[in-house]
This record gives structure tokens, sequence and C-alpha cells, in this order.
């Protein structure tokens, strides 16, 4: 390995009297121009103070749903078409180029509580609380036709959850127990359960497709081999998760959305404790989903706002809300890591830009140059006082501002309780406890 270094020799920069000017090296380099810094700064101060100023992330709202929206299924094969359940028992199927419904379909009675595509995208099946597992084409039916499912199977108690394998004729349902079932059979292939309470989500590993993991009221997440037809592990937390979702680009890598108004990504090799904690909610996290790089993900939650957290970082860099939003149950990050939907208990489905002040529509050559050497710039002077204000300052609901400072003042309240407790007890006798480890209870094998 090759290392450049200055050399320079100090007697050439004595002066020989006080009245002689300081010697300053220079470099005669005409590309390199001396207030390159200055004026990159500037630039860079300029790009992030732009960034805000265009940031409109709200594109549009689906509205048609006459009850609060449960969940959501996007379209494996084609990116404009998405999927959506109702409380009320109603399918919607969208078109997001057009931004309209294209089919309406009252496929249960009660909730629909999960939905998922069939792999090939001819399909999709639904589960509700009439105990049912219903498949459905995806295609409209035909002039005269009446609008029927496939296949319909009959349970025996309440479906919460389905997902669909990524490659077999195979999916997965969850209730009582965890359920494995091929397409053309009327009952299991097999069922699995660890515990005694209800499963609220059940989830297929996009890359290790046998994988699938399960989160209970108990607590636990569960996960499950299909190829041993028996529970692999399970790690307890300290309060309810109500739903996981699997790394699209690293195959052990989950992240868990808590009662606890935390998120925790997890390796599934080492649950001991969650490789991070994300905090900024104040209220419970009810869904996630990944973006399909594997960077980034999208939380919903109860304190009626989505934000976006970096896999490796423990705050959001983005917070979405409108005045109208009400909590939002359901999230879903499009296959083309370009938007975020969002399904609330106002039966609405809002649209919004995953980057909040990208331009849409095609970019000429110089934008796009000016646009990636703004990006540069803002990654370099990123962490200089002025440029990370700016950046990371968010308008947020007064309920949500009040809730962070309140919760803010009980977190030191903890911290300085636990400080005064190690002060005057024996030294040794009370640990630190990293946040990591502070939320896992117990992993069991």
């Amino acid at each position: 390995m090759r290392v450049k270094v200055l050399s320079r020799n100090p007697d050439d920069y004595v002066r020989e009297t006080k009245l002689d000017l300081q010697r300053v090296p220079r470099n005669y380099d005409p590309v390199l121009h001396p207030f390159e810094v200055p004026r990159e700064y500037t630039r860079a101060l300029n790009a992030t103070k732009l960034e805000r100023v265009f940031a409109k992330p709200f594109l549009s709202s689906l509205d048609g749903h006459r009850d609060g929206v449960n969940c959501m299924a996007k379209h494996p094969k084609s990116l404009s078409t998405v999927l959506s359940g109702a409380c009320d028992g109603e399918v919607k199927i969208w078109n997001l180029t057009k931004r309209q419904c294209i089919r309406t379909i009252q496929a249960h009675e009660g909730f629909v509580r999960g939905m998922c595509a069939r792999f090939c995208g001819t399909s999709f099946f639904t589960v509700g609380d009439d105990k049912t597992v219903k498949q459905w084409k995806m295609e409209s039916p035909e002039y005269g036709e009446e609008e029927e499912p496939i296949h319909t199977i009959l349970g025996k108690t309440v479906y919460t959850g389905i997902d669909h394998h990524w490659k077999d004729a195979v999916f997965a349902t969850c209730g009582h127990q965890v359920d494995i079932w091929d397409e053309q059979r009327t009952s299991p292939m097999c069922s699995l359960t660890w515990g005694f309470d209800s499963i609220s989500s059940v989830k297929f590993n996009p890359v290790e497709t046998y994988l699938l993991g399960s989160c209970a009221s108990d607590r636990n997440i569960v996960l499950y081999d299909m190829r041993k037809s028996t529970p692999l592990k399970k790690v307890i937390l300290n309060m309810r998760t109500n739903t996981i979702c699997w790394n699209p680009m690293e195959a052990f890598i989950f992240t868990a959305a808590n009662e606890d108004y935390n998120l925790y990504t997890f390796d599934m090799r080492y649950l001991e404790s969650p490789v991070m904690v994300h905090m900024d909610h104040v209220s419970a996290v009810l869904d996630v989903d990944y973006s399909p790089t594997g960077k980034e993900f999208v939380s919903a939650s109860f304190d009626k706002s989505v934000r976006i957290f970096p896999v490796n970082k423990g705050h959001s860099r983005e917070v979405y809300h409108t005045k109208r939003m009400q909590h939002v149950i359901t999230v879903k990050w499009t296959s083309d890591n370009k938007y975020i939907l969002c399904g609330s208990d106002e039966m609405n489905i809002r649209l919004w830009k995953a980057n909040a002040s990208e331009k849409l529509g095609v970019l000429a050559p110089r934008e796009k140059a000016a646009m990636n050497y703004n990006q540069k710039l803002k990654e370099k002077f990123q962490y200089h006082p002025k440029i990370r204000r700016i950046a990371q300052h968010r308008h947020l609901p007064k309920s949500i501002f009040c809730q962070i400072k309140e919760q803010r003042i009980m977190r030191e309240a903890r911290r300085r309780k636990e400080l005064n407790r190690r002060k005057h007890s024996k030294p040794g006798s009370m640990p630190f406890v990293p946040e990591r480890k502070k939320h896992v209870v117990a992993v069991v094998k």
C-alpha cells in the first residue's frame, strides 16, 4: 500500500527578519479552488433548505371504503395494483395510476382480518371474522358471471392473518394456531403451535422461503421451519408484538412492531438482544413494511402518524401526518421503492412519496446531475450543526409534540432514579443494562 505524505523542510519557512512576510504553502493546481470548502458548504446549506421547501410528500387519497381500512396487499406482478380490506368485510382493488377503485367484492361478514396475493398474481386470499378462508380471481368476472370465490375453506376458529409462500402453492393462516395449507386441500398440511394464546400475524421469509415467523398476544415472537414441522425458537418481549416483517435483502433480519411504542430489529440467529431499537412513536405501533432495497422500513402507529426509519438508525428520518388522518392500521411500501400507502380508521387509503422532496416525472440529464451533486454535498456536510438542524426539523401535531416532551421527562426521571440507586448501593450490585437488553424477557429454544 502506498501512502502519500506531505514533506516540508522547516528551514524554508523561517523568516530572516520580523518584517518578512510569512511563507504559506500554496497549491497552484488550477483545478483546486482556494475557497472550495466554503463554496461547497454554502451550496450544501442551500440544497438542504430547498429540500425542506419542496418536501410535499402527500400525493392523493383513495376514497370509497365505508368502514376503516384494516389490511392491504400488494400485487406481486403489477406496480399499479393494490388490494385493501375493510372492517365491514369489503375488499377493493385499486388502480394507482388512475387513483380509482376498479373492483369491489363483499368478501366476508365482519372484519377482513388479512389478505395476501398469490406469487403469480392470478388470485388472492382473504380471511375474516366469519371463520372462512376465501380464494378470489384477480381478474374481474365476465359479463353475466357472478362474483364468487374460487375456493372457500370453513375453519373452526377465527383466522386473524394470512400469508402466501413466495414460490410454492402453499399459504399459512394464524388464529388459535399457525396452519400450513396446500391450495388444493381443504384441511391443513400441518399445524404449528407453541403456547395457548391467539396469534395475530404470520409472515413467510422472502429469501429463505421455508422459514416463517409469527407473533402472539402472550408477548411471543415465534420462528418456524416448514421442513421440520416444529417451532424453532421464540423470544418473549416486555409487551405484545402486533406484527413482524422480514427484510427482503437479508434473510435473517426481521423487524417487530410493538405495543410499547418501539420497533425492534432482530437477527434471528441472536435473539438475546435486538440489533436496533427504533424509538420515535408515542403510541402502539400497529404495522411495519420494508422497502424493496431492505435499507429502510415504514411503520404505522396508533398515534395517527406514519414514520420512515433507516434500518441501522434508532430514530426516524421522516414523519407523515395530516389533520384528518386517524389511527393508522396498515401500511405498505410499493415494489418500485417510490411510494408508501397507508390505510387508517377514517376509511381512507393515502398515497405518499417515499422521498418527501423527490421530483416526480422524467428528469433531464442536467437535473439528475444537479440532484446527485446536491445529495453528495448534503452527505458531506450532514454533521455540521446548522445543516443538521435544518435537515432534522419536522412540524408535528400538537398531541404528538406534547407526548414526546412528556416521555422525555419520564425517561430522564427513570435515568435519574437509576443513577441515585446506583450511587447509594454497594459497588457492582446494580449492573448497567444496555437499552437493547431492557426489552427482552427471555429466549426459548
